[in-house]
């Protein structure tokens, strides 16, 4: 079974045009959305309604908006470099902001990637096939049977 992607991102947009880049790029990973830091916090803890694993796997990859309501993006990056997971869970941000020190902090708490969000669906598709490139998520034709 392939790992799953969560997205932690409040905007509806946004969320929407992550969805359909990932279905147009033929990424199979099951995909879970949370739409604030604090649930995002606990998905990862496996707490709450996010306490079946069957239905709520561990994430292979989190792709972290930084602007969120309740428990913003660099929280909940300094919360997870705090934990004792049994491996590293690679972090990408997925972000408006291209400012120098909001790079340098998320890079600072532990982020893996920096990625700016695209102004448009044709951009956000390719930043999704680069995120397949380089994180190695199996597309459909690579699946074991």
């Amino acid at each position: 079974m392939l790992g799953t992607i969560l997205l932690a991102e409040d905007n509806p947009n946004d969320i929407t045009l992550t969805q359909l880049a990932l279905k147009k790029a033929r990424l199979a990973n099951p995909f879970q959305v949370v739409r604030n830091g604090e649930e995002a916090i606990a998905y990862l803890n496996g707490e709450g309604i996010y306490a079946d694993r069957t239905q709520y796997p561990f994430p292979i990859l989190l792709l972290l908006d930084l602007n969120m309501p309740i428990v913003d993006g660099f929280e909940v990056l300094e919360w997870l470099r705090r934990q004792s997971f049994p491996h590293h869970l690679p972090v990408a941000i997925s972000t408006d902001s291209d400012s120098g020190p909001d790079v340098r902090r998320a890079y600072g708490l532990g982020a893996d990637s920096y990625l700016i969000k695209p102004p448009n669906p044709e951009a956000l598709l390719a930043l999704v096939q680069r995120l397949h490139a380089y994180w190695v998520i199996e597309p459909p034709e690579f699946q074991e049977a």
